[in-house]
């Protein structure tokens, strides 16, 4: 019985160093991005080769989440993220981008191709992109408005529901259309 236990014990311990590794020093560092901030300066090179950079995102709302997919709390998330990219990203009213923390692109295309998901990525193998946002926890999900101003930052405690994602989102995308009126 011991053995079971202490087996028990190492996964989920695994399971949750996966979220929260001891890189990290939880609690004493404030988030990088706050809602009401302005998106820091970054260059991602996505999966289909485009390099985007937080400039190129003027004029368009957008939706960044940083993961990685050995998270169970990111493996959770992906598939409604999945759902509100088919719904707003796929046909381009809001650009969609998924940043790996501490992870290689044939690891993310693996569990893309495993999973069906087909929401733009990018894979970053160090934490230099996800450290211009914040410090500790992931999945981390920001909902940008179409001036780069951080209009809603959803983390690990707790997930983004449906419900959340798509109020936030229909608030961004309801702002341009009353500026194009």
């Amino acid at each position: 019985m011991k053995i079971y236990v202490r087996y028990f014990m190492i996964g989920f311990l695994s399971l949750v160093s996966s979220c929260i590794s001891e890189k990290e020093d939880i609690g004493t560092q404030p988030d990088a991005v706050e809602v009401g901030d302005v998106l820091p300066e970054f260059t991602v090179v996505m999966n289909d080769g485009r390099t985007v950079e937080s400039e190129s995102l003027q004029g368009q709302p957008s939706f960044i989440l940083f993961f990685n997919t050995a998270c169970g709390d990111c493996r959770r998330e992906l598939p409604l993220v999945q759902q509100m990219y088919e719904r707003y990203g796929a046909d381009g009213r809001m650009v969609f981008m998924a940043i790996s923390r501490e992870q290689d692109a044939v690891a993310v295309g693996e569990y893309w191709a495993d999973n069906g998901l087909t929401i733009p990525f990018s894979a970053q193998t160090d934490r230099t992109v996800y450290h211009l946002f914040a410090y500790s926890s992931i999945p981390r999900i920001y909902v940008v408005d179409a001036s780069r101003v951080v209009r809603a930052v959803f983390t690990d405690s707790p997930l983004a529901t449906s419900e959340d994602l798509t109020y936030e989102i229909e608030r961004v995308l309801t702002e341009i259309k009353d500026t194009e009126k």
